[in-house]
Parts: C-alpha cells; structure tokens; sequence
C-alpha cells in the first residue's frame, strides 16, 4: 500500500452508504495546521516534534518519542492510548508509504494532539461525495483509521500536493480530583523497607548542568550546605555508572524529558551514597530550560520508582502482538547502549523474582575472571568494574559456568564474593552463554534466606538464554567503539610525546593524557639506573587541590617494586595507608571536647580527602624501554571504584609509548649535557682584567642547543705587560666547525706564549689546519698583541688574515679601518703575512667582529661593511659593553628571521681622559 491509508480503496471501488472519515483540502505548499478548527478555541502550551526515516525500526522509536513526551507532560492516563495510535499511523508512513514521518505533538487545555504526516505525493486525493471503506478488524493492516475512530476524541486526514497529514485528539478524563494509579492492599511485612523519616533531595539543575537549588533534605542526605554545591557542576558530585565513549552520560541525562534510575552521589566525607532519581525537564515562564531531580537513598526508591508494567504500545503494531521472548522480558523498545541494557536486565530480573538485588557480569576475553558492569539494590559505584574468577572454588556451586542456588550465605562464607559484607543471604545464580561459550553470569539476591530453589534458578536461566546474544552483541559493538577510540587516543599520545625530548614535559604528557580519560589520579616514577631507587617525579590529579595531598601520602610510604612483568599490577598500599590516616584522624579529631564544627572539618578535612581520592583501585604498570625498566606508571580510581580491563589495557600500550618517549628524552639530555660540556670547553674560562682597557665580547653560535660553533673569540695574557686578542671564523657551522675553533683557540695561545710574532704565531697555525687532512677547514682570523700605554693609550700589533677588517672608532666619532686584508688560513702553505700598529687614543674604540654581523641579510638587502660602520658612528661615549650591545640590536633589528650564521663582537676601549 504506496501511501494509501490502510482500507480504504480508490473512489470508484468505494461502496456507497459507507461513512467516510472527516477530510480538509488544503492549497499546495505546507500543510496549514489551525488549532481552532479542530478543537474549539484550544490553546497549545506545548510542543514536541520529530522526524522517523523509512525504516522498521522507526515505529519503536516514535512510540518511544511519544510515550517520554506525554509521561513529561504529565498525561499519563492517556500514554497508551496515544501510543497504539501513533504506532499504527507512523507504521502506515514508514512501512507502507515507504517515505519519512513527521511526528508532531500538542500540548492543548483539554488533552493533546497528535500529528503523523508523511511524504508521499502521487496519493490521490478522495472526492468528497466519496466514501471510505475502513479495514476488517480480521486483516493485518487497515486498522489505523478503525483505531482513530474508536479511541480519538476527535480525528481527521488533511492532503496537500506533497503531503498527507492524519492527526488525533484525545481528551483528559474528567473525574474528580484524588486516586490515579493504586495497587492492591498488601501484609504489612511485604510494605517495602524505609528509614522512620523519608527525605527526598530536591535539586534544581540548570541549563549549564550546575545545581541552582538544593534543599534541606539534600543537606542532610549528602552534608553539604546549599552554599556549599550552589553554582557547581552536579557532575562534581555525581558517581555516575559510565564509561566515556559508551553509555548515556549524566549531562545528556539531564538534556531528557523524563529519566529515571540509580547512581550515586559523593557526601561531602567522601564515601558515596547510592542513590534513585526521578528527573524531570521543564521551563520557566521565561523559557529557561533546567531540570528538577528528586532523590532518595537507592533501598527507599520505593517511593519514586514508576511501577512496572507491559508496554501497551508494543502489542497493538502493524505487525500484531510481539512474542519475542527478550522483548517480554526486556521491554520495547531495548535500550541501544549496553549499559543502558545491562542496566534494564538486572531490573527486570530483581521484579522477576521479587529480589532485593540483582547483579550481571561480564566474562573478560579468556573467560577466567568475570568483570560487574551492573548492578541494582547494591553500592554499583562500589562494584562497577570489580573482577571475581569464574572458578571460585570446587564443585559445581563455585563456578560461574553452571547455576547455582544458595540458600544462605552465612553458611557458605565467601560463596559470593561479590555479596561479602551487603547483608544479602539467598542467591541465585545463572551463566550468560552464546554458543556455548560463557559471556558473563546473572545473578538475584534477597536479604532473606531461603528465597530461592530449582524453580527460580529455571525462570531466571530461560530469561537468560533470551538475552545472552543480545548482551553479547552490545559488547562487542561496545568492545569495536572502544577500539577504535583507543586506536585515536593512541595516534594522538603518540604524536604528541614524540613532539618532545624535554624529560619534564615527556612526564607531564603522560600524566596528562592518562587523568582524566583513564584514571582519577596517577603518579610517575622515575628509576636513573638500575642500582636507583624509583623516584617519584609527577603527581597529577583531576582535582588540582588533592595533588599535594597524594603527593605527600606516595612519599611515606615504600615505593612499588620495579617489574620487568608486562601489564597492571595491583598495589593496594596507598588505599590501606590513606584509611588508616584518615581513621586516626578522625579519632583525634573526635576526642577534642568542645571544639567548633569549623575546626573539625578543617582538621580532617584534606586526610578524608586524600583517602578518598585514592580508596579505589590502584594498579602500577612498568615504564620498560630497551629491555631496562626505567620508571612506573601508577594509576588510581577514587574509593569504591575498579579499572574495567579494556581500559587497563589501553593503558599498557600508552605506557610502552611514554617509556620509549620517556628514554629518548633521558638519552636526548645527556648527550645534549656532554655536548654542551665539550662545547663550554672550547670557550674561553673568562676575560682577563686590563688596567687602562675595557673589553666586552657578545658570542652567539647559530642553531638550536649550539654553545659554540664555528665563530671563536680570545683574549689572553702573553707577559710583560702584553694581552694576545684573536677572533675568527671557521668555515661552516656545527661540530666539525667546533673541532677547527677547538684547535685555533688552544694553538694560538701555545704558539704566543713562546714570544713568536703575529705573522709566525698565524703561520704555524696554517700548518696545523693543513696537517688536518680532509677534516682541515679554512680559516679568517685577526690576531693582535695588545699592550697599555702609560700615557693613557694603547698599542696593537694586528694581523688580519682575511677576516672583516676591525674598525676604529675615534672620539670625534670618525669610523675607519685599522688593518690592511692578507691571506686566509687553511688554503696554501706558504703565507706570508705580516703585522700592522695601530695606537688607540684615550676614547678610542676598536670593534672587531665576524662575517655574521655584517652579512647579515634581510631579502636582498644587506647590512655589510658600511652599514656596520653608519652605526658604529652613533656609539661615541660609550663603554666597551654598550658599543657590543648596540652592534648586537642593530644586527638583530636589521631582519626579522632567526641569525642563521654564528656571530662573535668583540669591543676594546681606552677610557678617556676626563674618566677614571
């Protein structure tokens, strides 16, 4: 039926006498919807719609869209009604049009209004002396419009060019205020179990997901004053049961209509209260969207639990009544998360027989432990991600592989590890299996012994075959999400620790990307060779204000033991160590007589903090790189709360990246440290002092973690008064460059010291570049021999051996050249060379410099010779150090680009005579 209303026929088959449903025609374009025309003078207060693609499953999900929007609006006498209807129009859209499903809903003064229009334009439109044949109630289909006539108060079908648009009204009943649901009169033993006084926390949460109102029950429940939570994420104190990538979070939890359902809440002394919560979305007069939740301790949920009950909307499809057996025990429709599937199944299974708890655990890939992914009437935060083998002792009572009832629990101590210590005294138990491979184990429990037999653990096993495979199915589609999320996180960690060889940043990356998408807090240690002791090097936390607390309590207590064993190990001493402070604490604290509560709280405060922080699960995970171990990776969970084994095992891949990132970072800086000792060692120790002289040098080599390069610089004392001066540049840049300045500098101060001239002491230098071979480079190098005058001045003796001529700055700020260009070194053998005087004046300068001054380059331009002579002429009057520093800027500001050419400026001075 191609966009056909199911029973009706074309006009020309239509039978006369029949009645014919109420019908509008509208002009082409969007369908007009008037309010007044079908309902009197209702006015609507509010408005839901949504889209449904042309597929089957589309039905469920608009009962379901429909079923949260009325139970939010408050109309729940007529849910069902409006749910069977719009499951069989939605159904004619999608299934038998075949085209896509607008779902609108109208919240008017009498009732509600619901629209289903779909896409389908080549239907004729019916004439209206034409009339309608509706469906037999013996066919399959056909019944949609039988349906609106028998339970709408009002109905009607409207077309236009491009749509068809059938919509419903259904009208509050009118009775008199008082009863609405009831259930029978029950034994005062069977009433549900409450404290004497019932407090139900009222919280308003914002359109930011922060608590705006808290009330006194709330106070007393969780023992944080208003002020206290007034402003805050309610995330910062929720224990939501989710793992990040999977499930419903608690803020898009809070973005619903309507939710329900058990988690737990952080007390202000950090234990967790479990919790059952109503939510309810609404909005102001304003239109400010925020969310009342109201909640009560999880064993009083009693009081605001909805009762149970079969779906109606799922037994009156187009495709009739549904008898699938994992629908009748599930409901419709499943949840699509595991969770939130996991969740429904250990409910369904506590009503089903009548529980006070109930439990379901997952098998790990090796089927040797099973791992709690959910649980009701239990602390879930306490147990969520909790492993127990599957083999828990001998017989078939200890294994998870076979059901198993026990009539009670005080017999049989540790029976159950799961239900040690939660006053629970009958269980049953029974295995998950698909294809005969366990999946995991359902479990129910009452307080009562006795509870259970043969018979229970039979229903309980027959609900569990319906839902193993689609349990087993939400894993793995949850098992791929987290893989491929893990293949992303791990690109990224990657990337990033391989952007660094800094070691303090390489551990806070790790720390980083580990808290908070893998634990709660974690801690770094280090181990600088293998007779070391692991240090500890980095404490991160998600709450910064817990760091120094765990860091204190990790450096009392005895570091993890080194392994060179793969994978988490459990290291339970932080846990115990942080309890017992905490409870010493408290007993001092209990002991002071008379003390304000102010004074209380501030003295146990941080150590319950702290043992709460790390209450969880701990697990330490070995840093191993090149077969050494060379650091641990330790991770935490807050009190009550497990690592699940996917996560563990991300976390062992991410800690083989870190350890290696980790190590070459160690290499990187040592070989950086003996680098720069060698290089430190090619400079000279420091600047002699000269009476009468003053002498400044700025030194930059080029390149990153270069100290010296190929630019070198002297100044030494010969004797008699006298002071060698060289500077030079050696071909190139880097290492080998270094290696020649390593043999100039300490050849030039040998050869002076033995009273050889200027032109002798260059000569046999050029002899030993030479005598390098392949690794000789050549060499510009001016030398001098400096000596004071007792009138004031000096004299030099100068060899410039094709190295940038030295400048001389006179006190009338005249710049000319001091030396003559020769011949550079490391070319010929024979040089001849000789050595020039040139007498500084008192308020002289001589500036010498290398070739990265003045060949500095800004495009084409360049500063050259001349340049650096313009701006020598500006730095009369100053000292030896300011004419440097001036050089120095006015090389950098000449272009905006890193120096790619190492630099050396070397000034000498002669004070003048009006100075000291």
């Amino acid at each position: 039926m191609t966009g056909a209303i199911p029973g009706e026929q074309p006009p020309e088959q239509r039978p006369t006498g029949e009645p014919m449903p109420r019908q509008r025609r509208e002009p082409a374009g969007p369908i007009a919807l008037h309010v007044d025309d079908r309902s009197g003078s209702s006015v609507i207060t509010a408005r839901a719609a949504a889209s449904f693609e042309p597929v089957g499953r589309s039905v469920a999900t608009a009962r379901s869209f429909v079923r949260d929007t009325l139970q939010g609006w408050g109309f729940a006498d007529i849910v069902d009604d409006a749910v069977v209807l719009t499951s069989e129009l939605v159904t004619n859209a999608v299934v038998h049009a075949g085209t896509e499903a607008e779902v609108l809903c109208l919240r008017t003064e009498p009732g509600v209004r619901i629209e289903v229009s779909d896409r389908y334009p080549e239907r004729e439109v019916p004439l209206q002396s034409a009339h309608a044949v509706m469906g037999s109630p013996d066919r399959e289909g056909g019944r949609g419009l039988q349906l609106c006539a028998a339970l709408a108060s009002r109905w009607g079908v409207e077309y236009t060019s491009t749509h068809k648009n059938v919509w419903f009204q259904l009208d509050l009943p009118e009775r008199a205020l008082g009863t609405r649901t009831a259930g029978p009169v029950l034994p005062i033993d069977l009433l549900p179990t409450a404290d004497g006084r019932v407090r139900v926390a009222v919280l308003q949460i914002d359109r930011k997901g922060s608590v705006s109102a808290w009330n006194e029950d709330a106070e007393e429940l969780f023992g944080y004053a208003a002020d206290e939570v007034v402003g805050k994420p309610l995330t910062d104190l929720a224990a939501w049961p989710h793992t990040p990538g999977t499930g419903t979070g608690i803020a898009e939890a809070l973005q619903l209509s309507r939710w329900e359902g058990s988690y737990g809440v952080r007390r202000a002394d950090g234990r967790v209260t479990p919790v059952y919560a109503s939510h309810l979305r609404v909005r102001d007069t304003g239109g400010e969207p925020s969310t009342v939740c109201l909640l009560v301790r999880d064993h009083e949920r009693a009081v605001l639990q909805t009762p149970s009950r079969v779906p109606a909307g799922d037994q009156g499809g187009a495709d009739g009544p549904s008898a699938d057996p994992f629908e009748v025990f599930i409901g419709s429709p499943a949840p699509d998360d595991l969770d939130g599937l996991l969740q429904r199944t250990v409910e369904r299974a506590r009503d089903m027989l009548d529980g006070d708890s109930a439990f379901l655990l997952l098998a790990t890939d090796d089927e040797t432990e099973l791992e709690v992914r959910a649980s009701t009437g239990l602390p879930s935060a306490r147990q969520r991600f909790a492993r127990v083998p599957v083999e828990a002792g001998p017989g078939r009572y200890g294994s998870a592989r076979m059901p198993a009832v026990h009539e009670d629990l005080t017999s049989v101590p540790g029976a159950v590890p799961l239900l040690a210590g939660t006053g629970m005294r009958s269980v049953v138990t029974v295995p998950l299996k698909v294809e005969g491979r366990l999946t995991g184990s359902l479990g129910v429990a009452a307080e009562g012994p006795g509870r259970y037999s043969n018979e229970e653990a039979l229903r309980l096993q027959f609900a569990a075959d319906r839902i193993a495979l689609a349990v087993e199915s939400a894993r793995l589609g949850e098992l791929e999400r987290l893989r491929r999320g893990s293949l992303s996180f791990l690109v990224e960690a990657s990337d990033l620790l391989a952007g660094t060889l800094d070691r303090d940043q390489t551990l806070a990356l790790m720390a980083q990307m580990t808290v908070p998408t893998l634990a709660t807090w974690c801690a770094v240690y280090t181990i600088a060779d293998p007779a070391s002791d692991p240090y500890l090097s980095y404490v991160l936390h998600e709450d910064e204000e817990l760091i120094d607390g765990i860091k204190s309590l990790l450096s009392k207590i005895p570091t993890p033991e080194p392994l060179l064993t793969p994978g988490a190990q459990v290291w339970p001493l932080p846990g115990e160590v942080a309890h017992q402070a905490a409870l010493r604490s408290s007993m001092r604290s209990l002991g002071l007589a008379g003390g304000p509560a102010q004074q209380l709280t501030a003295s146990i405060g941080p150590t319950l903090a702290t043992a709460s922080a790390v209450g969880g699960e701990t697990v330490v995970l070995p840093l191993v790189a090149r077969n050494r171990v060379i650091g641990m990776l330790t991770l935490g969970k807050p009190t009550d709360e497990h690592f699940r084994q996917e996560i563990l095992e991300l976390a062992e891949d991410l800690s083989r990246r870190a350890a290696l990132a980790l190590d070459n970072a160690r290499l990187y800086s040592e070989r950086t440290a003996i680098s720069q000792a060698l290089q430190r060692s090619l400079l000279p120790p420091g600047l002699p002092h000269i009476d009468g002289v003053e002498v400044d040098v700025i030194y930059r080599a080029a390149g990153e973690g270069n100290e010296v390069g190929g630019d070198f610089y002297d100044l030494f004392p010969i004797g008699d008064g006298a002071y060698g001066f060289a500077i030079g540049d050696v071909c190139g840049t880097g290492p080998n460059a270094a290696a020649v300045t390593g043999l100039a500098r300490h050849a030039l101060r040998l050869l002076a010291r033995e009273g050889l001239s200027g032109p002798a002491v260059l000569q046999r230098l050029n002899s030993a570049i030479l005598d390098e071979g392949d690794r000789s480079r050549f060499l510009t190098l001016l030398y001098g021999e400096l000596r004071p005058q007792a009138n004031g001045g000096a004299e030099m003796k100068v060899v410039c051996a094709g190295h940038p001529l030295p400048l001389r700055l006179r006190q009338d700020g005249t710049v000319e050249t001091a030396a003559e260009p020769q011949p550079l070194l490391g070319v010929i053998e024979d040089l001849e060379l000789y050595e020039e005087t040139v007498t500084l004046d008192p308020g002289d300068v001589l500036l010498c410099v290398t070739d990265g001054v003045t060949e500095r380059r800004e495009g084409t331009r360049m500063l050259g010779d001349d340049g650096l002579a313009d701006v020598l002429t500006t730095c009369t009057g100053l000292t030896a150090g300011a004419v440097a520093a001036r050089i120095l800027r006015a090389v950098e500001r000449f272009a905006s680009d890193a120096p790619s050419d190492d630099m050396a400026i070397l000034a000498m001075r002669v004070p003048g005579l009006q100075q000291d």
